[in-house]
């Protein structure tokens, strides 16, 4: 029965994908929870779950579209303040919320650059569903982030995912978590495709 449900859910993604190209999804994972209730994402956010991946990204939604750009002079604006690569900022938000300012995730992590509550209050975000507030904010403390792990590009990003606590844990490395793992390759991917990355400090 469980699997006949997952049959249809990627039936329905697909027919999606198709029919609303500008509504496109990306890679897709199932977890099942302790309940038995089935959970399908496109961010895997929960470092406890055993994701399972049920549909493959086989194009990166077009980054000519009216979302990919629309916060452009935003990005901009908050990389030259920071001295953070716009291309690096944008492939984040493409990951965490593929441009929904409105997204909230199961967490609780808000908006662009899906910013948790507590880094949000220790940024002094006041609304992290404001686009200009979120990728300040989110900016901000990827920039603290770079400078923490010195320059190290894949730790920043770990510990925007997982939190630089679970960073320091496994003795400055990237934590064993599928999600985490998953999270720094699409970031990279999408870095590369807006700027043909080739460095290593986000700069």
């Amino acid at each position: 029965m469980l699997q006949k449900k997952v049959l249809i859910l990627i039936i329905l993604a697909v027919i999606i994908n198709f029919v609303f190209p500008s509504l496109s999804l990306t890679d897709i994972y199932k977890y099942v929870d302790r309940e038995g209730i089935l959970h399908l994402t496109n961010v895997p956010t929960d470092v406890d779950a055993r994701y399972v991946l049920v549909l493959k990204e086989e194009n990166v939604r077009s980054d000519s579209g009216p979302d990919a750009k629309l916060y452009d002079h935003l990005i901009i604006k908050a990389a030259n303040k920071y001295n953070v690569d716009s291309a690096l900022i944008k492939a984040i938000i493409k990951t965490e919320s593929n441009f929904n300012p409105r997204a909230i995730s199961p967490k609780g992590a808000q908006g662009l650059m899906q910013i948790m509550p507590a880094t949000a209050s220790y940024m002094e975000i006041q609304d992290s569903l404001h686009p200009e507030n979120n990728i300040e904010g989110g900016v901000r403390y990827l920039r603290y982030l770079l400078n923490l792990f010195k320059g190290d590009l894949t730790l920043a990003l770990a510990a925007y995912n997982a939190g630089e606590g679970a960073v320091a844990r496994h003795n400055n490395s990237i934590p064993p978590y599928q999600e985490t793992q998953i999270y720094i390759q699409r970031v990279l991917k999408h870095f590369k495709k807006y700027s043909n990355y080739n460095g290593k400090d986000g700069r």
